[in-house]
């Protein structure tokens, strides 16, 4: 029998499930194309776990990280990007599925989590993890415990105001080539709209006119460059607030060339001060953060 705890992650395009062994090591990896639906994305979970109990001949406890947020109070998720979980009872119907050996949790918390248990940051005190992919999201971990809040939105930054927007050059052109955006939650110029990989797409054609994915700009291009010190502004923010040790990128857009050091070296012109005590790095897991964060919502199982 294989002991360890499962970790599956809902984001992105595709979902995926780990079997993390005591040791730290993944014997077993799963991933399904992630539904668009509520029904199947519980029958995607299902099926995932389902797998690995059976390579494994037992039932090990299972973290899930989720877009969102799980609100107990009424039994439901909440600012979902994946709209279709939102006012769902996720949590319940998983435990329906597959017992109580069931935990939920948002999915950059469950990166934050991992890279500061053993990862990027695995020495800091305070953390502060950042999702730049999909949607943009953060998670804020205190001397190896997730700090989560009353509201359940404890770090999430994506969903604030992009600072000092109106000081870039190109938003004050005649052409407005850099004018409003909405974002799904309903308010305008967050920082997702900005920082997503459909933000930087955007940003990419708005001042060029070509339309390219995210991945496929010059990483040289003046839209990188506008991103980078939109990206240093907001989490210059995080630092005047929150003031942590390590601030861990990951997502597909934390391997954008040199971000972590073009972002620390930028830091500075927009805080309150900065004596470049905060450290930028990338994460040390890479995608596999958030899955491996979701395992780790239980403690280890060694016997």
């Amino acid at each position: 029998m294989t002991r360890g705890r499962i970790g599956v992650d809902l984001g992105g395009t595709k979902t995926e499930a780990v079997l993390l062994a005591p040791d730290g090591g993944v014997p077993m990896r799963e991933r399904l194309a992630t539904p668009p639906d509520y029904a199947g994305t519980i029958t995607a979970v299902a099926k995932l776990v389902g797998r690995i109990d059976a390579a494994c001949d037992a039932r090990p406890p299972v973290g899930i990280g989720t877009p969102g947020a799980w609100v107990e109070s009424s039994r439901s998720m909440k600012n979902c990007n994946s709209t279709w979980l939102n006012g769902k009872p996720l949590l319940d119907d998983l435990i329906e599925v597959l017992g109580e050996r069931v935990r939920i949790e948002n999915d950059a918390n469950c990166f934050a989590l991992s890279e500061a248990l053993d990862g990027a940051a695995r020495d800091a005190h305070v953390v502060f993890g950042v999702i730049l992919g999909t949607g943009v999201g953060g998670g804020i971990v205190v001397d190896g415990r997730l700090l989560k809040g009353p509201n359940a939105v404890a770090g999430e930054w994506g969903h604030t105001p992009l600072p000092y927007l109106r000081a870039d050059p190109y938003t004050r052109s005649e052409e407005g080539t850099m004018g409003d955006r909405p974002c799904y939650c309903g308010r305008q110029n967050c920082v997702e709209t900005f920082l997503s990989g459909k933000g930087l797409a955007e940003t990419h054609r708005q001042l060029t006119g070509e339309r390219l994915a995210a991945d496929e700009i010059d990483p040289h291009a003046p839209s990188v460059d506008l991103y980078v010190t939109m990206l240093s502004r907001a989490l210059a923010q995080i630092v005047n607030v929150l003031d942590p040790d390590t601030i861990v990128l990951g997502g597909g857009l934390s391997n954008l060339d040199h971000l972590a050091e073009r972002v620390s070296e930028r830091l500075g012109r927009y805080g309150f001060t900065h004596e470049g005590e905060t450290t930028v790095v990338v994460a040390e897991h890479g995608d596999s953060s958030g899955v491996l964060g979701a395992a780790r919502l239980w403690p280890n199982r060694s016997g």
